[in-house]
């Protein structure tokens, strides 16, 4: 008789279930403060903002894509602005500086792949002292590319009498590639605080009964890109602030009647009294309960902010009782040390 699938399966069912039921570990999440990914000295007080981008090209993108012509040359300048005004309302909302747009003719670049070369130091001073801002944002390179693909679909429409018939349908979908690239000048020390590279990808379709209207249907475009550009500038603004994020941690749940009693009560929320049982294994004369309940130590003491406290215990659990685990949360902590360190500079 043919085997069903489900007897197949069910082997292998039972494997899984035996390895989730003996899972000797759970998973936590705990909410943790990460520094801003850019740091600006807290003496400043006045940033200036210049776009290096200026487009002269007079090509449109392609000559299938006429209907993109009607937005003209200026389209990468325009969407390249969108990215300046983002980023100059959110510094603003930030109520930390006084933002100032720098303009200067004689600075544009029309390189859209790659960083051009730096400013000097010499040109950013002067600069600088122009506008009376202690840091230059830079808008260094720009460009909107886009790729135009079109294709007939068979398909039917209804005629007065209500009779289908077969027509040809049109389709034509542009995907458009935004990137670009600022740097932060600091005069003052002769640094660039920050170079920072960005891409965003844009599609849009359209169809019709014939080219042109499936090429109408894709002005949608300019919007969409130009709204883009915009949130770009807007979250390159956020880069200098410090962001609550979700990490992730596991604790041993099993070895002993106290683990679990201790996670049923981490299950509700009560971490200190899973602790009470956690403590009443550190002296257990197995080492493997032992280095368990040192390590589960650690995961407490983060869980309550104490980061030197949890490295001490999950330095106890490697060292003393070779818990492979300790090791690698021992790293992890004293990551979160350094990234903790660097919070409280950002935020003197």
């Amino acid at each position: 008789m043919e085997t069903k699938p489900l007897q197949k399966m069910f082997p292998f069912l039972c494997i899984i279930l035996l390895m989730v039921s003996c899972a000797s570990t759970n998973r936590l999440t705990i909410s943790v403060t990460e520094p801003a990914p850019v740091s600006i000295p807290k003496n400043i007080s006045r940033v200036g903002i210049l776009n290096r981008f200026n487009n002269t090209s007079d090509n449109v993108i392609s000559k299938i894509d006429e209907v993109f012509s009607a937005e003209g040359k200026n389209f990468d300048r325009d969407a390249s602005n969108k990215v300046i005004e983002g980023l100059n309302e959110l510094l603003k909302q930030q109520d930390r500086f006084d933002v100032v747009i720098v303009n200067d003719s004689l600075l544009v670049s029309n390189n859209t792949v790659d960083f051009p070369t730096a400013l000097t130091w010499d040109t950013v001073e002067q600069l600088c002292k122009a506008s009376d801002v202690d840091v230059l944002y830079v808008l260094s390179f720009f460009d909107t590319d886009s790729k135009i693909s079109y294709n007939t679909k068979q398909a039917f429409s209804q005629n007065v009498l209500g009779v289908k018939i077969p027509v040809l349908e049109h389709h034509a979908t542009a995907n458009t590639l935004i990137k670009g690239g600022f740097k932060i000048y600091d005069p003052t020390n002769r640094l660039i605080l920050d170079s920072f590279s960005f891409s965003k990808g844009i599609t849009t379709s359209g169809k019709g009964i014939n080219p042109a209207k499936a090429l109408e249907a894709l002005k949608m475009r300019k919007d969409l890109v130009m709204d883009a550009s915009r949130l770009i500038g807007e979250n390159y603004a956020l880069s200098i602030v410090p962001y609550r994020t979700r990490v992730a941690r596991d604790y041993f749940v099993k070895g002993t009647d106290q683990f679990e009693i201790a996670k049923r009560k981490a299950q509700t929320g009560d971490w200190d009294g899973a602790a009470l049982h956690w403590e009443r294994e550190l002296t257990n004369p197995k080492s493997k309960i032992a280095g368990r309940a040192c390590y589960n130590m650690a995961i407490i003491n983060e869980i309550n902010g104490d980061i030197e406290t949890a490295i001490e215990w999950a330095s106890k659990a490697y060292s003393d009782y070779n818990n492979k685990e300790a090791l690698r949360y021992l790293n992890i902590l004293k990551y979160r040390v350094s990234q903790n360190q660097r919070l409280a500079e950002q935020q003197l």
